[in-house]
């Protein structure tokens, strides 16, 4: 072959080469939306598998408020619509899932309804900088980008509320927590409680750390003259604890968790109406309102979808749509192929502008803001989940 030749296939190589990379940069989020004709929202959760009533939560929340908006007429006469994506709780799925729902003109998102698929989320939308509203990943690194905000209570926010509420009603006693040592989630609000609880309560800490573990009897009876027992952790060893304790622990006793709780009463293999204590919970919603902007959305979204997948996470959904759809109106967006970057970059200057949501149905009914650090600003209710019996 000649140089020339040579020359000449090297040439003809880095152009292909370039071309590939122009390809590349076509999976980025701003180059998929010029033929949007809806407003295109992206979510990843669990859809299927032992998560899923998290997920289903979520998309059906979500859904819920997109089509009462595009039946209002959305906004300026522009629709939405909701691409959802199944990651099963798995955080090697994201990154397909997330591309996909770039193809499909995403411009901005709810992230992940989980924390650890959500972490990934957290990156893959900085280098796009497309915004997302997460309504259930509550880990504390979740919005450390400019990109990403909470509608849940962060972790940290879950123990220092919970905290207060401990503070506040159990002075100069004695009370037990029950948390996994080595999970982020449950560790996470082990360390802020700690952290805020006052000098007048003290506590008796038990840990466990195995993935599958099945027999809590060490910790039970270290707690068992605790008349309340703080539990950060999931509900599937939470039910698991409450079984075995049965006539060990105090019939008087109270079962206080975080979000983590939230479904424990529809648990397969776990029947809640035989543990004889109170279970409750950190929430910010009230399943059971009767009265209210809760009280509606209870009556829409089990019309629509039955009681199985009631729960805050599919509330703080169907708020996170409504909290966009309201950012971008409050901007007067018009154009329904903007990139995900500009919108993003008008969503940004709204949150941490002082925007605040109106009529949540999460937080009480009262306004919820967000902080600088993409942290959610509201009320905290204690939720029972089960009343102590009789």
């Amino acid at each position: 072959m000649s140089k020339f030749s040579k020359v000449l296939c090297l040439t003809l190589a880095l152009a292909m080469v370039c071309v590939c990379f122009a390809g590349c940069g076509g999976a980025k989020a701003g180059n998929y939306t010029a033929k949007n004709t809806e407003f295109v929202i992206g979510m990843s959760g669990p859809l299927t598998g032992p998560a899923a009533i998290y997920g289903i939560g979520v998309k059906n929340g979500a859904q819920l408020a997109v089509d009462e908006i595009n039946e209002q007429g959305g906004l300026n006469g522009i629709k939405f619509k909701l691409e959802a994506t199944d990651d099963m709780h798995d955080t090697k799925k994201v990154s397909t899932n997330y591309s996909s729902l770039l193809e499909k003109g995403m411009q901005v998102s709810l992230g992940c309804v989980t924390s650890a698929p959500c972490a990934e989320w957290t990156d893959l939308s900085h280098e796009d900088n497309v915004f997302f509203l997460t309504p259930s990943a509550s880990n504390d690194d979740i919005p450390k980008y400019e990109n990403g905000y909470q509608m849940c209570f962060a972790d940290g926010n879950q123990g220092i509320v919970a905290a207060e509420y401990v503070n506040d009603n159990f002075k100069g006693q004695t009370i037990g927590i029950f948390y996994k040592s080595d999970d982020n989630y449950s560790a996470g609000i082990y360390n802020k409680f700690k952290d805020s609880l006052s000098k007048d309560v003290k506590t008796i800490d038990t840990v466990f750390t195995a993935a599958n573990e099945t027999s809590f009897d060490e910790q039970i009876n270290k707690l068992k003259d605790c008349k309340f027992i703080f539990m950060p952790i999931y509900y599937t060893p939470a039910s698991i604890f409450m079984t075995q304790a049965k006539g060990i622990i105090a019939d008087d006793a109270v079962y206080y968790g975080c979000d983590g709780f939230d479904g424990i009463d529809k648990a397969e293999g776990f029947d809640i109406t035989s543990i004889p204590q109170e279970v409750s919970m950190l929430s910010h919603f009230d399943s059971n309102a009767t009265e209210g902007v809760a009280a509606d959305f209870i009556k829409k979204y089990t019309d629509a979808f039955g009681t199985e997948t009631l729960n805050q996470f599919a509330a703080s959904a169907y708020d996170c749509v409504y909290a966009l759809y309201g950012a971008m109106k409050k901007a007067d967006v018009k154009d329904v192929t903007i990139s995900a970057s500009d919108l993003s970059d008008i969503l940004q200057k709204e949150f941490t502008g002082g925007y605040a949501f109106e009529n949540g149905v999460t937080g009480g009914g009262e306004p919820i803001t967000w902080e600088s650090t993409g942290y959610v600003n509201k009320k905290a209710i204690k939720f029972i989940i089960k009343e102590m019996d009789k």
